[in-house]
């Protein structure tokens, strides 16, 4: 359990420095490195260090896999460059056994917890050895429909309080998942039965092409925890030290009986949906980007480690040829695996097959084997 002076200490910062402007969020790292309070006794510089190697390796994963998909070589992907914090300061503040439920974005925050990068690019090349996770480790495939899996962290959270576990479920999604009815039934059944999950909203301002004010007539995604009598918080998502505070004291809320938790991180993808998507079509790409990249997530960070003497240009230098090594083994070991049978896509859909999903998979195994195969 948080200490509690640790608990004091969050509760001045949460109170303190929510900023009383247009956006109104908790920040405690500013853009330009600067901490709006000292933050002794609440992240300590290893953990600091740490957030920003994983941030730096996500992001660098995540351009790799967007250069891959234009080779050919990785199949659709949804960039989350821009999301970093929100992303990695979270899954920083669970604990291992806690459950994850991520979206198809959300691979970041699966790496943080445990999920190794060749299960991340095996995913994107669209193999079922992609789908699993390590077994020390509970972490969910990506959620492809929008919202569902909040329903499917209720229940993991359910089962956790029904067997008087210290363990918290937390599900990922963007804003545009709050205009499902899964949104509102999964925070309805957690607050009346004080579930242990942890809704976690990356707002990037667009569920798609559609911005937040199409979306909801409401000024904020936080403030919807009111309705469901439950804790809410609205938070710079780029802001990595804020992320990780609200999760953790949602955490220690959540495996003490206090119930869910609904943390809006307002953040800003600055690529596209995915790799088969032109943002230019709907929002001045150059324009919005440039000005999110003001408040970059990494870049804030990496201020204030150098300014507090943890971080330097050679442990920058060394740090990064570490990162690429390991990205390149990973790409290695993944486009050194066997050729996947086309025809695992018929596998663990149907208890009985139709016969018409039968015939198709006669077809187009006789086309590439010759011959059906058992």
């Amino acid at each position: 359990m948080m200490v509690e002076n640790q608990k004091a200490l969050y509760l001045t910062f949460m109170k303190a420095h929510t900023k009383r402007d247009e956006e109104e969020f908790v920040q405690i790292l500013r853009p330009d490195g600067q901490l709006t309070s000292a933050v002794n006794g609440l992240i300590d510089k290893d953990t600091m260090v740490r957030m920003y190697e994983w941030m730096t390796l996500v992001r660098a994963v995540d351009r790799k896999c967007i250069n891959l998909q234009r080779q050919g070589r990785l199949g659709t992907y949804a960039p989350f460059e821009g999301q970093e914090a929100a992303q990695v300061g979270s899954a920083l503040a669970l604990s291992p056994m806690d459950w994850l439920f991520p979206t198809y974005r959300d691979h970041a925050a699966a790496m943080v917890h445990g999920q190794p990068l060749s299960q991340i690019l095996l995913y994107w090349m669209g193999r079922l050895e992609g789908l699993t996770c390590p077994p020390d480790r509970r972490i969910l495939p990506p959620c492809v429909p929008i919202a569902t899996h909040l329903l499917h962290a209720v229940g993991t959270a359910w089962a956790s309080s029904l067997r008087d576990e210290a363990v918290a479920s937390i599900a990922y999604f963007g804003d545009g998942a709050t205009s499902e009815g899964d949104f509102h039934e999964a925070l309805n059944f957690a607050g009346v039965f004080k579930l242990p999950v942890i809704f976690l909203c990356q707002n990037n301002g667009y569920a798609i092409s559609v911005p937040f004010e199409r979306q909801s007539a409401s000024r904020t995604i936080a403030q919807r925890a009111a309705a469901y009598d439950i804790h809410g918080v609205r938070i710079d998502g780029n802001d990595v030290f804020a992320v990780y505070l609200a999760v953790k004291e949602a955490r220690e809320r959540a495996v003490a009986g206090h119930g869910p938790t609904l943390i809006e991180a307002v953040t800003f993808r600055y690529g596209a949906h995915t790799t088969a998507d032109d943002p230019h079509r709907y929002r001045k790409q150059e324009e919005v980007s440039a000005a999110w990249r003001a408040r970059d997530p990494i870049a804030r960070l990496r201020i204030h480690l150098e300014q507090t003497d943890l971080w330097d240009a050679d442990r920058e230098q060394s740090w990064q040829a570490e990162v690429g090594r390991r990205i390149e083994e990973a790409v290695a070991l993944v486009e050194a695996m066997p050729k996947a049978n086309a025809l695992d896509m018929f596998e663990h859909v149907y208890a009985q097959t139709p016969w018409t999903i039968a015939l198709q998979r006669q077809q187009l195994a006789e086309e590439s084997t010759g011959g059906v195969r058992g």
